[in-house]
């Protein structure tokens, strides 16, 4: 039994491969550093991630990308020699004008240095790559404006583009035609893509033909998965626990079994707001007589379980479901080296971080405020499931009000939360509570430290069952637990209210702008899930 999502909490856009009885999936990353999530798996089930592909500043510069910029959908490739990674690295997404620059690096160990980029073009996002069976390598990618799929071919040798670049296909019809995989099974090319827009119309849809080059024909089964609400023979709405289902890609196991993963969310109940932003769910697949793909099982509504023999019902609630690949995280910096699941905005986290100079705790060293697009001391992680809590503990010292440092619970520049210690005008330390709610800032609240002196203080971030809103607390000097602020919403967290594609993070945080670099400490970072 394989559980969904298998990639929970901001894992969308995935490409899947297999080398040998290896399985890997690589996942967006937008504007977080490091650039692509690479998840390893020997079953389908239970995935770890490994080292990120892009983490030299000489492969990435996301300095000043937006929110929701940067690396869209990589695909991932293996011709038995080479694992490939393409991907986009979008500058500017306002309107019309998407400014979307896309590369590919390579390598012979996937956990090792991969190469340095080389650049393809800026046509279009959702660039793949495709090896045919006769040795050559082809890029397939959308055109900006959803204007169609394109394919050229790339020179195996310099990962150069050669030839003539042609429109291959337009579209099943359903819009929004975007993240294009091409494969060559039998005597068939099969073009997989997302259609719909990456919300709650998103699909995964299918067309062929005997050429790469076209004319390809629309599945008649499109689409192939899908997750709309509906009335069931009862009378009543049923919605699918997993929403947004598009976005997919698809794996041939050594035993001749077919399966495809895909773009998923999970709303909470009664809302349509994902907090957890767009995961990765997998579902079975199976090819009809005359050579179309189809989920097995007969319905094409994206499943929360799969097997084999797969029969589910899909009228199964909220409540019964259970998710594969879920832990709770705890650090205590004891090592020489980060942990794979931290991430930092925009640029490489080990321009801030410090492990050495006080042996078991982190030291950030402090640079912009939370809002800027280029230098923020900021490490998170990830929120995987709705009931969660966060808490560290934090030693800082600021002076001027311009220091701040503590727990952050975000989702990009323009809506967080900062629960963190500062300083007055007049250098009274205070705790506070910063909201931001599409750009518009305010202190929710501000606590008195009393004793100027005090550095050592836990702060914690706990979500409610439903995921709905979140308590902020505090502990100084070994004390009972203190609540800050009771019941803050999520719902500024969330893709609809943001208007983006990743998901909230919790993390911990420091800013200088000042420009003297003050630095915070902390110690046994912990997310629970609860």
């Amino acid at each position: 039994m394989i559980k969904n999502p298998i990639l929970r909490g901001f894992c969308p856009d995935p490409s899947i491969i297999r080398a040998g009885k290896d399985y890997y999936i690589a996942t967006s990353t937008f504007e977080w550093w490091p650039g692509v999530k690479i998840w390893h798996s020997t079953d389908l089930k239970k995935w770890e991630q490994i080292p990120s592909p892009l983490k030299r500043e000489s492969q990435l510069n996301m300095i000043g990308n937006p929110a929701s910029g940067g690396i869209w959908a990589p695909c991932l490739t293996y011709d038995g020699e080479y694992f490939y990674l393409v991907y986009t690295d979008v500058k500017t997404k306002r309107n019309r004008f998407y400014n979307t620059h896309n590369y590919v690096v390579r390598t012979k160990d996937i956990y090792k240095e991969w190469s340095e980029p080389v650049y393809l073009n800026s046509i279009g996002f959702d660039p793949s790559l495709f090896h045919d069976t006769d040795g050559r390598k082809y890029l397939v990618n959308m055109v900006n404006g959803f204007k169609g799929i394109l394919v050229q071919e790339l020179n195996p040798e310099t990962l150069e583009l050669i030839g003539e670049r042609k429109k291959v296909y337009s579209g099943s019809g359903i819009g929004k035609t975007e993240g294009p995989h091409m494969y060559h099974i039998g005597d068939w090319y099969y073009l997989i893509v997302a259609e719909g827009g990456t919300g709650y119309g998103h699909v995964v849809t299918f067309a062929r033909s005997k050429s790469v080059w076209g004319p390809f024909e629309t599945c008649p089964f499109n689409p192939v998965v899908t997750s709309p609400s509906r009335d069931t023979d009862g009378g009543e709405l049923f919605t699918p626990p997993l929403q947004k289902c598009g976005h997919g890609d698809i794996v041939e196991t050594p035993d001749g079994e077919w399966y495809l993963v895909h773009l998923c969310a999970r709303p909470r109940d009664g809302s349509e707001n994902c907090v957890l932003g767009r995961e990765t769910s997998i579902q079975k697949l199976e090819w009809t007589p005359d050579g179309w793909p189809k989920l097995a099982g007969g319905s094409n509504i994206a499943k929360t379980h799969i097997k084999e023999e797969l029969n589910v019902s899909e009228t199964i609630s909220n409540k019964d479901i259970l998710y594969g690949n879920v832990e709770s995280f705890c650090d205590d910096f004891s090592g020489d080296a980060l942990n794979v699941r931290y991430s930092s905005p925009r640029t490489s986290y080990e321009n801030f971080v410090d492990l050495k100079s006080r042996p078991g705790f982190l030291r950030l060293h402090g640079q912009e405020s939370i809002n800027s697009l280029h230098h923020v001391s900021l490490l998170a992680v990830r929120q995987q499931e709705l009931h969660t809590l966060a808490q560290v503990t934090m030693e800082f010292k600021p002076e001027y009000s311009e220091q701040i440092a503590g727990l952050t619970y975000m989702y990009d520049v323009m809506n967080y939360y900062i629960l963190g210690v500062t300083s007055t005008d007049e250098g009274e330390r205070i705790l506070t509570l910063i909201k931001s709610a599409a750009g518009e800032v305010e202190d929710v609240v501000k606590i008195p430290l009393g004793d100027v002196d005090v550095t050592h203080i836990d702060l914690k971030a706990e979500t409610s069952l439903d995921g709905s809103t979140v308590t902020f607390s505090y502990k100084k000097d070994n004390d009972e637990w203190m609540i800050a602020a009771k019941n803050q919403t999520t719902d500024i967290l969330t893709d609809e209210h943001c208007r983006g594609f990743t998901g909230a993070h919790f993390g911990m945080y420091v800013h200088d702008m000042t420009g003297l670099g003050f630095s915070a400490d902390f110690k046994n970072f912990e997310i629970r899930i609860l």
